[in-house]
C-alpha cells in the first residue's frame, strides 16, 4: 500500500515539475499560452483628441489657416467662422450642402434653395445688400459672388463688414470654391464628397455625347435673359460645350446684347431659354418672344421645335447644383442621348 501511495506522489511530483518546465520554455521564446478558441486580450484603440464617434479618419482643418480670395484679399481665420451672411443664392446653397445652414444669420432676397434658406433673415439684393441689415447680423463671415461689383465690395468693406467674394469662371473654379469652403468651415469630409459625387455627375455626361463626330454636333444659340446671351469665358457657355453644343456666341466674350440677325445668319439647330421666364415689358414668356421675332421663323431650331426649356437657377448659379444644370442643357441638345 505505501508503495503504491509512493508511485502516485512521484507522478504527481513529475507533472508538476513538467508543467513548470513548459511554462518556463514558452515564456523564454516569448509566447503566452491561450485558452482554446479564445483570442488574446487587447487594449482597445483610442480615439482622436476632440473627434466624435466615426470620425476618427474625417480630414480636419488647422487653424490659423490663411486664405485669398476672388478679389486677392487674405483672410486669416483663427477658427472656423460660426456666424455667416450670405448675399449670393450660389454661396447660400454652397452652405446648406456642406451641413452649415445653422450657422447662417442672413442670406439675401433671393436666397431660395434649399426650402430652410427662405426662412433666413433677408439682408436685401445681391448687387447691393442692406448695409444696416448685413451689420446688423452680426456675421464672422460674409460671402458674396460675381454679381456684386468692385465699388460695393469695398464699401462694405469700409464698413467693417468681412466680406469674402468669390468670382468662379468655370465649373471647375466652381468645385475649387466648394473645397475651399471646406476649409475654412471645417468641413472637408463633406465637401470633398460633395465634389467627387458631381464630378462623377460631369464624366457621365461627357460620356453620353464623346462619340459625336464633329459635323454631328449641334449649333446652340442661349438666350438667359431678353435679349442677352453668353459668349465664352463664362461657365454658362462651358456648360454648352461640355454637353457636346457649339455656342454660336463662342467668338464673343462674356455676356453679350445679342443680334437678332446674327442668330439668323448662324442658324442654331437648337435655342435654349429659362422655363417660366416672363418678359416686364411685354409680359410674354421668353419662348413666346423668341418664335414671334421677325425672320426668326427660318431659323433651324424654330422650324424644327428645337426650342428647349431649362431650369434658370441651376444653370445661372455657380453652386452645387451646376452639374444638374448641365444635365439639363444636354437634354435640351441631345435628348436621344441623355436621359
Amino acid at each position: 500500500m505505501r508503495n503504491k501511495m509512493r508511485k502516485r506522489t512521484a507522478r504527481k511530483l513529475l507533472t508538476v515539475i513538467l508543467s513548470l518546465a513548459l511554462a518556463g520554455t514558452l515564456a523564454a521564446c516569448g509566447e503566452t499560452a491561450k485558452t482554446p478558441n479564445q483570442g488574446q486580450l487587447v487594449d482597445p484603440p483610442k480615439a482622436e483628441s476632440g473627434s466624435k464617434p466615426g470620425e476618427s479618419q474625417a480630414k480636419r482643418t488647422t487653424y490659423p489657416l490663411k486664405v485669398k480670395d476672388g478679389t486677392g484679399k487674405e483672410f486669416v481665420f483663427e477658427k472656423a467662422p460660426e456666424r455667416i451672411a450670405s448675399t449670393s443664392p450660389s454661396e447660400t446653397e454652397m452652405l446648406f450642402a456642406l451641413g452649415l445652414g445653422d450657422k447662417v444669420v442672413g442670406v439675401s432676397d433671393y436666397c431660395d434653395y434649399p426650402a430652410e434658406a427662405k426662412s433666413k433673415p433677408k439682408l436685401g439684393s445681391i448687387t447691393k445688400p442692406n448695409e444696416e441689415a448685413i451689420i446688423a447680423a452680426g456675421a464672422d463671415l460674409a460671402l458674396t459672388g460675381v454679381s456684386m461689383k468692385t465699388p460695393t465690395v469695398e464699401k462694405l468693406r469700409e464698413l467693417k463688414v468681412n466680406l469674402f467674394q468669390v468670382q468662379p469662371k468655370t465649373v471647375d473654379d466652381v468645385l475649387a470654391n466648394l473645397l475651399m469652403m471646406g476649409e475654412i468651415f471645417d468641413r472637408q469630409a463633406e465637401a470633398e464628397k460633395l465634389v467627387e459625387h458631381m464630378k462623377a455627375d460631369r464624366q457621365k455626361i461627357v460620356d453620353a455625347v464623346k462619340g459625336l463626330k464633329p459635323e454631328e454636333k449641334k449649333k446652340v444659340f442661349i438666350e438667359f435673359n431678353p435679349g442677352w446671351t453668353v459668349g465664352s469665358g463664362e461657365f454658362l457657355s462651358e456648360l454648352i460645350e461640355t454637353a457636346g453644343g457649339i455656342n454660336v456666341y463662342a467668338s464673343e466674350k462674356g455676356y453679350v446684347k445679342l443680334s437678332e440677325e446674327k442668330v439668323i445668319a448662324e442658324n442654331p439647330k437648337v435655342i435654349l431659354y429659362p422655363n417660366n421666364l416672363i418678359d416686364d415689358k411685354s409680359k410674354k414668356t421668353l419662348d413666346q418672344i423668341i418664335r414671334e421675332r421677325s425672320g426668326w421663323d427660318q431659323i433651324d431650331a424654330v422650324k424644327e421645335g428645337k426650342l428647349a426649356g431649362i431650369d434658370k437657377d441651376t444653370t445661372s448659379r455657380p453652386g452645387p447644383r451646376i452639374v444638374e444644370g448641365m444635365k439639363e442643357i444636354a437634354k435640351g441638345i441631345y435628348p436621344e442621348l441623355v436621359q
